[in-house]
């Protein structure tokens, strides 16, 4: 079967809500600043209520990767959970207006929608409520065989590896990607993740993924290490390519014995580095399904997440194709 897309992905479907806000609405609601919470139905359809205008935008760690690799002008879908309710739509019209394929059709029962509600306070502080709800009832069902065989890789979301519908909705695509012969890419998306499935998560790279993305705290994680050298020397002999990402000491990438060590992509301020793992994803894919050596790919990764980390919000503001050939032609 011929490929018509670069990648598919498989995560969590999450509406960012995002409001500015002062001190006094924090405390009056019971929030502490800079934190991030997990919070049932009631207490979001509270919260959501007595937010001012902001801006609704589809949200989650994979959806922010396919968006900003369609932004840099690839071919990317994405397959998540929504319900057919007001914040559903919100998120099914801005994913495909941001250029990703979504194909997955809304649950007309269950829980709502999951949203991400975040108030900004005037001293930039990111204050996060999320709602999961509907995303994480994704199951098997909702993985399209033809889908997944039509990208030259697969990448999945970390984070939707706790229920256990979207376990196996995971094990699914990877079957399918390698059936077809197609390279599967795996989020760890954070270190608590990581240890709530460490031995899972150890099987999937040593057996089943083919490239891994993963932030120094994550990748010490799921070695039981604390020295990222350490975590190094492990992860090279499971995945082909693992992207390890270090903050502002930039990147490394490793393929058996090839290394490569990429200084972070100069930026002026950061404001928000919120979305900067999923931006280098969505770079790092990009140079990949074009064939790019592993250097210029950890580079354009680079470039895509000093963009969103200059900003407020996890998606590109700027136009990163033209960002992109202006760098690399």
């Amino acid at each position: 079967m011929e490929t018509t897309l670069d990648v598919v992905g498989i995560g969590n479907a999450i509406v960012d809500v995002l409001v500015h806000a002062d001190d006094a609405f924090l405390a009056e609601h019971g929030l502490t600043k800079g934190a991030m919470a997990l919070v049932d139905a009631e207490r979001a359809e509270f919260l959501y209520a007595r937010m001012g205008p902001g801006v609704e935008v589809s949200g989650g760690s994979a959806a922010n990767t396919l968006a900003g690799l369609a932004a840099l002008g690839g071919r990317a879908a994405f397959i998540g959970k929504v319900r057919d309710d007001q914040l559903g739509s919100v998120f099914v019209h801005d994913i495909r207006a941001s250029g990703v394929r979504f194909d997955t059709a809304a649950a007309a029962s269950g829980a709502p929608t999951a949203r991400c509600l975040i108030v900004v306070t005037p001293d930039g502080q990111r204050t996060m409520s999320t709602y999961l709800g509907a995303s994480v009832e994704l199951g098997p069902g909702e993985v399209d065989d033809d889908l997944i065989a039509a990208a030259e890789i697969a990448y999945l979301e970390g984070y939707l590896w706790d229920p256990p519908e979207a376990k196996r909705a995971f094990r699914k695509a990877l079957r399918i990607a390698h059936a077809h012969g197609r390279r599967v890419a795996l989020s760890l998306s954070d270190s608590f993740c990581v240890d709530r499935h460490r031995e899972e998560f150890l099987d999937l790279v040593a057996g089943h993924v083919d490239i891994l993305f993963a932030n120094q705290m994550e990748i010490m994680s799921l070695y039981r290490v604390d020295d990222f050298d350490a975590a190094l020397q492990h992860v090279r002999d499971h995945c082909e390519v693992a992207a390890l990402t270090r903050s502002d000491k930039g990147s490394v990438v490793v393929a058996n014995d090839e290394v490569h060590i990429v200084d972070a992509h100069p930026v002026d301020k950061v404001i928000d580095t919120t979305g900067a793992g999923d931006l280098y994803a969505a770079g790092f894919l990009y140079g990949l399904t074009r064939g790019w050596g592993l250097d210029r790919c950890a580079r354009l990764g680079g470039l895509a997440a000093a963009e969103v980390i200059s900003h407020i919000g996890a998606r590109p503001q700027a136009n990163l194709a033209e960002l992109r050939a202006q760098a690399f032609g």
